[in-house]
């Protein structure tokens, strides 16, 4: 097993007409399409920097592993998701990194265009002076980043029902404090699914400008 942190992106493959749907009034399908593999794109190479070699994408559906090659960088291990829920999902991709690699190990999606490096060292600063748990908030309530010492499967087994909405956060929270874990939460971030969070992020001066290109191009 290899020693190190590590970094693990949760990704679905940016097929028109499945994914950030309520975007397509502003977008249309295509332009969703391409503003998800632009956050692919990212999120990955921002991965890859830095946790260089130790890089994950777990990608959904388990037939999008070419379409995902071609998006993230050379030397990014792919892993094909499963799970009946997004809980179930981020565990058992968890499961897959700590068998290869001892940890630490941050989980990310690809929701959060303003994810930084300094979010990533941050969270493994955290993990390296002694923490269970780091957390990143979403504005929407659940959230963006979850920093791992070691395997936690039942932090992700929350009530099914919840993921997507906006108890995901504090239901993770109370879990973590009845397992007697210590945790940390970094900044608040936005996601982008819905027009409301573009126009927000689009005043955010964190926002690349690819994206707020994409943002603002148009239904495509």
């Amino acid at each position: 097993m290899n020693a190190g942190p590590a970094v693990l992106v949760m990704a679905r493959a940016p097929w028109p007409g499945t994914v950030k749907t309520r975007l397509t009034p502003m977008l249309g399908a295509g332009g969703c399409a391409r503003l998800q593999a632009s956050l692919i794109r990212r999120t990955a190479a921002l991965a890859e920097t830095a946790a260089p070699g130790a890089c994950y994408v777990a990608f959904d559906p388990p037939d999008a592993g070419n379409m995902l090659a071609d998006l993230v960088p050379a030397g990014v291990a792919l892993l094909a998701q499963r799970g009946a829920d997004l809980g179930q999902r981020m565990a058992a991709a968890a499961d897959d990194v700590f068998e290869l690699r001892a940890g630490p190990l941050v989980v990310v999606g690809t929701d959060v265009p303003t994810l930084t490096a300094a979010d990533l060292r941050a969270a493994f600063d955290a993990l390296a002076a002694g923490l269970d748990l780091v957390l990143g908030p979403a504005r929407d309530g659940g959230y963006y980043l979850v920093g791992l010492s070691r395997p936690l499967p039942g932090l992700f087994a929350i009530d099914p029902t919840l993921w997507g909405g906006d108890r995901v956060l504090a239901a993770t929270v109370a879990a973590a404090a009845d397992a007697g874990l210590d945790s940390a939460l970094l900044d608040l971030r936005g996601d982008l699914d819905t027009p409301a969070d573009a126009w927000a992020l689009l005043a955010d001066p964190l926002l690349p400008g690819d994206i707020a290109a994409l943002l603002t191009a148009g239904p495509a």
